[in-house]
């Protein structure tokens, strides 16, 4: 849906109640809706978020520059899990909860593009290796250890630790695991309350597994979808033709992890990625830090999306991705986490290093991404990657209310200087007081609602000793 652009000056000249923008297209004044119940803790409810600061819009239909900024006093309504409308003295719903934002920014909530959520069960484990000692040590020595029941506990208490830190939609590549897992690891995603895509993976002999899965536990949900997760390379290039095959059948997108270190070269990802015939808009790709220049002008030209995990590179000495050179070409970028080897579920730390590594490799402060381009794609271009632009990533009026409120004023934030450059360079989790998904309040005054953290943190730790017992 397109809607006019509107002149910031119009709008803070003193429009009233009439909106900037509504789901229907037209600023329309808000009729007054009939009283609400009283809501339990996440129930979805009307909420007016009144008076902000700064509302960054990441449409720039909606306001000023590339991340259509509104400033001074803006509202945004949430009404039936949706952005319902954008303005200033809006009229506040009968029943509706009213939620004071002065003073405070207010912004779409943060996609992570790649995440193994299982792996808090080895946060910080095998520091002192590369990708392939920690694949051997920590990642393959611990998955076939986890208990279906632990696995709930690791995935939920990462699954809320992300949903603190602002991430409203992740994108979680599970490993090959049971369905009696599966139905736990799905569980415990549902309950954290997030927008979750499930990115599942099998042997080709095990594909019916997805079926079955997506079927039985993602197909319900509302807040869930799916992706099949493969393994490129020419040396299971029968699994990978299956597994593709499988989604086209189901319709959904393919997920892999892609030249994340130097040895992948040898396998010839790009090629068997192409031979099978996955090498499209309908494929992400995750790492891609050593691309060559044929294949980052492929990756353009066949509008493969790609999944940016900046901390996790680090971590594992796996170098750093072209983005510059992606971004020339065109290449729709989003950031992902990368589970156990991120070791935090911190977007603002993410941004920070998306920023500072290509500036220090390039030796220039102008080179992508520029702190506007990070903001948008740790939002709006996380969304594009997924196909899910339509409904989230932006705060346009119809999309889904998926929404962070942020406090600038504390002790690693304030003074305000440039708000958009502080959210990314003086950011941290704590400073996100609120956080809706699909107009569900999660968190609350900076705590989950409805959240035991005392007791997620045990059960996590009674987890922890089951797999170092077996």
């Amino acid at each position: 849906m397109n809607f006019p652009k509107i002149s910031r000056r119009r709008v803070l000249a003193g429009l009233g109640s009439v909106p900037l923008a509504a789901a229907a297209g037209t600023p329309v004044r808000q009729r007054p809706a009939p009283p609400a119940p009283p809501e339990p803790d996440g129930t979805r409810r009307t909420t007016l978020i009144r008076g902000a600061d700064q509302v960054l819009t990441m449409d720039p239909a909606l306001g000023d520059g590339p991340l259509g900024a509104l400033e001074y006093g803006v509202d945004v309504l949430l009404r039936e899990g949706t952005i319902a409308a954008i303005g200033r003295g809006l009229d506040v719903p009968h029943g509706a909860r009213v939620i004071d934002a002065r003073g405070r920014l207010v912004l779409p909530g943060f996609v992570d593009l790649h995440n193994h959520l299982w792996q808090s069960s080895i946060r910080g484990g095998c520091a002192d290796q590369d990708l392939n000692g920690w694949l051997a040590a920590c990642n393959r020595a611990t998955l076939p250890k986890i208990h279906p029941d632990d696995m709930y506990r690791f995935v939920h208490l990462t699954a809320l630790d992300a949903l603190q830190a602002g991430v409203t939609t992740v994108v979680d590549w599970v490993h090959a695991i049971p369905y009696d897992t599966s139905e736990r690891y799905v569980r415990a995603l549902d309950d954290a309350g997030l927008r979750f895509v499930y990115a599942m993976t099998q042997s080709g002999a095990d594909r019916h597994l997805i079926r079955e899965v997506k079927k039985d536990f993602i197909d319900p949900l509302p807040l869930a979808s799916a992706q099949v997760s493969v393994h490129a390379g020419r040396s299971g290039i029968k699994d990978l033709r299956q597994l593709h095959d499988v989604a086209r059948e189901l319709d959904l997108m393919v997920n892999s992890h892609v030249l994340e270190h130097r040895d992948d070269r040898k396998d010839e990802q790009i090629r068997a990625l192409r031979e099978v015939g996955a090498f499209g808009p309908r494929l992400l790709m995750n790492h891609a830090v050593h691309l060559t220049d044929e294949e980052i002008a492929l990756t353009g030209d066949h509008d493969v999306r790609v999944a940016h995990c900046p901390l996790s590179n680090m971590r594992l000495a796996s170098g750093i991705m072209p983005l510059p050179a992606l971004h020339r070409h065109g290449v729709r970028a989003g950031l992902g986490h990368d589970g156990g080897t991120n070791d935090t579920s911190d977007m603002f730390a993410l941004m920070k290093a998306a920023v500072g590594l290509q500036r220090a490799r390039h030796e220039d402060a102008g080179i992508h991404p520029t702190i506007p381009a990070v903001l948008r794609m740790a939002t709006l271009g996380g969304a594009e990657c997924i196909g899910m632009a339509d409904r989230i990533g932006s705060l346009t009026p119809g999309k889904r209310a998926d929404v962070l409120i942020l406090d600038p004023g504390t002790l690693n934030f304030a003074p305000r200087f440039d708000w958009t450059s502080q959210i990314v360079l003086n950011g941290q989790p704590p400073n996100l007081s609120h956080v809706f998904v699909d107009g569900r309040l999660r968190k609350e005054r900076g705590e989950l609602a409805g959240v035991d953290t005392a007791r997620v943190v045990r059960e996590a730790e009674r987890a922890a000793a089951h797999v170092r017992a077996a």
